[in-house]
Order: structure tokens, then sequence, then C-alpha cells
């Protein structure tokens, strides 16, 4: 639930930030780049993702340290970067159903 809440701020918070007309401090690119840049700079890889109503694919990518950045990419392709930071946690959330299943919000959750 904690899980589900957290990416949903996230996302909406992503998409806060996409509108028609994007600021001239937007980064975009190439999302090959981006990820590229990220893994190699950052040591960030793609951690959650969701498809929006819109065809938008949005982007959390996040380092064992805690660094993250997301991403929303067009589908045309073009990739513009909506949030950065520091202090990004993994969550592990108990699925609402008392038969559910445990979530894993990172890939990095088994070598923790």
């Amino acid at each position: 639930m904690l899980r589900k809440m957290l990416i949903g701020l996230a996302v909406a918070g992503a998409l806060a930030f996409v509108a028609p007309s994007v600021s001239a401090q937007t980064v975009c690119g190439e999302r090959a780049e981006f990820l590229k840049y990220l893994g190699t700079k950052h040591n960030e890889a793609p951690t959650a993702m969701g498809m929006t109503r819109s065809g938008q694919l949005v982007e959390v990518l996040s380092s064992r340290k805690g660094s993250f950045t997301i991403i929303v990419t067009n589908p045309q392709g073009r990739s513009c970067m909506v949030a950065a930071g520091d202090a990004w946690e993994a969550v592990m959330a108990k699925h609402p159903d008392p038969n559910g299943y445990l979530q894993l919000a990172s890939r990095f959750m088994n070598e923790m």
C-alpha cells in the first residue's frame, strides 16, 4: 500500500511537470542516452516504471546510494527528466489482500 502510494506520488509529481509547453530548463533527449549517462555517472538503473493513459512511459532510476531520477518518455521516443534527488528508498509493502503477495519496490532489495 505504501509502495503504491509512493510510486503514485512520484508519478503524479512527474506528470505535473510534463506539460505541452516545456520549460527551457527541462533536460530532454534520447532515452538510451539518459540510461547510459545515469548508469555511468550515478550508478542508477531503472527500478520502477509505468505507462500513462496517453502512452508516456514514466521511469524511476535509482542507485544503491539513494540517488534517483524520474524520466518520462513520449511515444515518439523523446525522454525528459522531470525530477532528481537523493534519499530514494526501496519499500516493501504487503498486498491489501491478506492472501496477496509481497511486492519489492526495487531490484536491490534482494541484495540487502
